[in-house]
């Protein structure tokens, strides 16, 4: 939440990024010129809001462990579903 206080009183967990953020706003928009140089802050405070990037690298890996297991050539592929798998069958 942007007033810093999270759901149990504490400080939130994106807090820190929209602080981060926000300094890089109020020091680089005298000019409009300079409006790009926030778009690293902004891309962290959004990612950790909204979990974007996360959510497509974690469908991706499960497209390739998917891909790997539907191909049927690896003869040591675990049956399913276990934490470990797609270490064990070389997605990762």
């Amino acid at each position: 939440m942007a007033s810093g206080y999270g759901i149990k009183g504490d400080v939130g967990r994106c807090f820190p990024f929209w602080q981060d953020f926000l300094a890089c706003y109020v020091t680089n928009t005298a000019d409009s010129s300079s409006n790009w140089r926030c778009i690293p802050q902004k891309n962290d405070y959004t990612e950790c809001l909204h979990h974007h990037k996360e959510i497509a690298k974690t469908k991706a890996l499960r497209a390739a462990y998917l891909r790997r297991l539907q191909s049927g050539t690896d003869k040591n592929a675990p049956e399913g579903g276990k934490a470990g798998d797609a270490k064990v069958i070389g997605v990762l």
